[in-house]
């Protein structure tokens, strides 16, 4: 797990470097100082020389500014190597995640990642901070610190030793304690992410239904679980305050003890006052040292949970892969179903798909016609290679997907999903995803296709009109053409559309289905659709019925012959939701 979350160090192992090494120098003078002090006023105490006194004055004087000076360098070095480590370790988790196939984001929910990416990263950036800076000032003050007050004070240092198992005693209750409570933590902070998240991305539906007592009281549940974990945890955590407070006091009240005692005895001649004042400095700096480890081992044992998730993420590999000498190019759009079979778990008794036989050839317009559920999503997924089969072969161009780069693959396959996806950004903007380089001239072109440029047109920024996130601005018949502009700007061999003309008027339905017959006739078209309208022209109509194809032909030849076809296309004429065109 070090080893995965070292790497994202990279650029800023020299600040990360240096930071320790200029801690080493703050806590050497800093060590420094209580000697000099004693030295100092046992000086003035015994009326020694002025030459002394302002030896040891500047000396103070200068062991004060150097360790300035090292602590600045070594939080500036520290903010710096934190900071760009968390930065890195973001960066690397957001494209591990771009890397996943469909199989792969399964396992991990939305509200997961996005705590992943967030919290778990600020927990871990903590903690590497307190690794690089704190984890080394703590030893070392106790170490330094030990020596000088040994030397200083002789056998008075032992008093210091007497406390030190009860601290050790109070971390590991503590390890024990609070390890699995943060683990807890950081699932229920999954919880109320995802409450949040499907919240805010529903609230129209939220409100239409008048649910939202229901999703407040559903988000207090969640936060209530999180604050009754985090209370537990905290409150262990919070009993290691005055366990340090009782081992401060407790070694500073045995030391004056002493101390006064051997004033009392020897009236002062065996320990002078500037070597009380030195050794209760010391005893400050040793029980802050263990107090500053304890609270290290508190924030390590914080960020352990976090970065097991983190690595759980950077240690997902893609169960897609591309071949080692992958094709770069596709000849044509025709597609062929070899014989093939699909699950999307591999312990699954039952397929998605099964022993689907279709062969698609180069712009040709394919309908798929099917219920919910029956595998019409799942099965033009395996075109771009979103998902692997499991049996069989889909081959585009005439070659097997799986012997394709990848990039090359997906960029000749436009798919225009099912749910519709326009980012925060301008129509401009938008289009350019489905081509970079597009021309103002290319983008209004594919918008007339589409027939999204009418109502473009009536925005008054036109084309600059700003999209908000999902496209909230925008109507769904307006965000299915932009989607379906993107995807003609893209220029693709093959079009998917997955049901993604639904929320558009037949007539605006008949137009774009126009257009794609007269504008891209090269062009494989697959259009899965509810309406029968929408594919009764198509070269060859696919059926399909648990995850199997029922039956394929035109229009004319399915229609009374099959009966899923049938049934639908008479429930539709009789509901008067056919357009005949």
């Amino acid at each position: 797990m070090l080893k995965k979350l070292s790497k994202s160090v990279r650029e800023y192992k020299k600040p990360a470097l240096l930071t320790p090494l200029f801690m080493i120098g703050e806590v050497t003078c800093e060590c420094v100082i209580p000697t000099l002090t004693a030295y100092l006023i046992n000086t003035i105490q015994a009326n020694g020389a002025f030459a002394d006194i302002v030896k040891y004055g500047l000396g103070l004087l200068g062991m004060a500014m150097l360790s300035l000076m090292f602590g600045a360098l070594a939080g500036k070095f520290a903010a710096d190597a934190s900071t760009g480590f968390a930065k890195n370790l973001r960066k690397d988790l957001f494209y591990r995640v771009q890397s996943f196939s469909f199989a792969n984001i399964d396992k991990f929910s939305t509200s997961s990642l996005v705590t992943r990416l967030t919290t778990d990263v600020t927990n871990v950036q903590m903690s590497f901070m307190m690794i690089i800076r704190v984890a080394v000032r703590a030893p070392l003050m106790l170490i330094f610190s030990s020596i000088m007050s040994a030397n200083l004070g002789g056998k008075l240092a032992w008093v210091f030793v007497g406390f030190l198992p009860l601290l050790a005693f109070g971390v590991i209750m503590m390890t024990v304690f609070v390890m699995p409570l943060f683990k807890a933590v950081f699932k229920k902070y999954d919880d109320v992410n995802a409450s949040v998240q499907e919240n805010i991305k529903g609230i129209r539906v939220v409100k239409s239904f008048v649910r939202e007592e229901y999703e407040k009281e559903k988000f207090g549940k969640a936060s209530d679980m999180l604050r009754a974990n985090f209370l537990k945890a905290e409150r262990i955590i919070a009993g290691a305050a005055p366990l340090m407070q009782v081992a401060m006091y407790g070694s500073m009240i045995l030391l004056s003890y002493f101390c006064a005692k051997n004033v009392i005895n020897y009236l002062g001649t065996d320990l002078e006052v500037g070597t009380i004042s030195g050794m209760l400095t010391y005893s400050m700096q040793i029980l802050m040292s263990l107090m500053m480890a304890t609270m290290i081992f508190v924030t390590v044992t914080i960020s352990i949970a976090s970065a097991k998730r983190i690595t759980e993420v950077l240690d997902e590999e893609s169960d897609i892969t591309a071949p080692e000498d992958p094709v770069t190019e596709v000849e044509s759009g025709s597609v062929d179903f070899d014989h093939v079979s699909f699950k999307y778990v591999k312990t699954a008794e039952n397929n998605a798909l099964d022993d689907i036989d279709l062969h698609i050839p180069a712009g040709a317009t394919v309908g798929v016609i099917g219920g919910t559920g029956v595998g019409k999503t799942t099965l033009i997924q395996l075109i771009s290679r979103l998902y692997d089969v499991t049996e069989g072969e889909v081959r585009v161009g005439g070659v097997d997907v799986r012997r394709y780069d990848l990039e090359t693959l997906r960029n000749e396959v436009a798919v225009v999903l099912q749910k519709n996806v326009l980012f925060s950004g301008t129509i401009k903007e938008n289009m350019r995803w489905g081509k970079p380089d597009a021309t103002d001239e290319e983008i209004e072109y594919y918008c007339r296709l589409a027939q999204a440029s009418e109502f473009i047109e009536a925005f008054p920024d036109k084309y600059d009109t700003y999209i908000e996130q999902g496209g909230a601005n925008v109507s769904g018949g307006q965000q299915q053409r932009l989607c379906i502009a993107r995807a003609l700007l893209k220029q693709p061999k093959i079009l998917i559309l997955d049901d993604s003309t639904s929320a558009v008027d037949t007539r605006t339905d008949a137009l774009i289905r126009k257009t794609f017959r007269e504008e891209i006739p090269n062009t494989t078209k697959i259009i899965i659709a509810q309406r029968i309208a929408s594919v009764q022209d198509a070269d060859m109509i696919v059926v399909m019925e648990n995850g199997k194809i029922d039956a394929v032909g035109t229009h004319d030849t399915l229609l009374g012959t099959n009966e899923i076809y049938t049934e639908v296309y008479e429930s539709q004429t009789k509901g008067g939701d056919f357009d005949e065109q």
